[in-house]
């Protein structure tokens, strides 16, 4: 079972701003230059969980919506959570990253972690962006990326 992926799964529909974000961290992690990144956008394709056993880490984006992460996104978990059982030991201490866009409310950020958490550790804090990523937010989208990456790769 190689390692040679990380993903950035996030859902994204009209505005994009959940898109930019998981761009920048994309960038992030294609910077360090140590693995394939793998971006998927749960609006447009429905993710098999058994890609996670190919990868080194995952980085997991979200909207908020109506204070809870996407839809698309807790059906990603549904699945990983049936197809494992409950947990996997193939991606335990799996790195994560954790990203997401709001409105103005910003209020699925617990339930995000909550749920995502599950997958594997998480690494830095979660970025909550109001709106569109503007410079700093892009940056700091990059930057977690990079820690994505240093952290998959001890992981790997």
């Amino acid at each position: 079972m190689g390692r040679n992926k990380v993903a950035v799964i996030y859902h994204s529909q009209t505005q994009g701003n959940t898109a930019a974000a998981a761009e920048a961290v994309a960038e992030g992690l294609r910077s360090a230059g140590q693995f394939e990144v793998a971006l998927i956008n749960t609006n447009e394709e429905r993710v098999d969980p058994a890609l996670l056993n190919e990868c080194a880490g995952v980085a997991f984006g979200t909207p908020d919506y109506f204070s809870y992460p996407a839809g698309w996104m807790k059906v990603f978990m549904d699945d990983w959570h049936i197809a494992t059982g409950g947990g996997s030991e193939a991606v335990k201490g799996m790195p994560i990253a954790l990203f997401m866009t709001h409105g103005g409310g910003g209020a699925a950020q617990e339930p995000f972690e909550k749920l995502f958490r599950l997958v594997g550790s998480q690494v830095g804090e979660t970025l909550v962006i109001k709106g569109r990523p503007d410079a700093d937010a892009e940056l700091a989208c990059r930057q977690l990326g990079t820690l994505l990456a240093v952290e998959a790769a001890k992981f790997a």
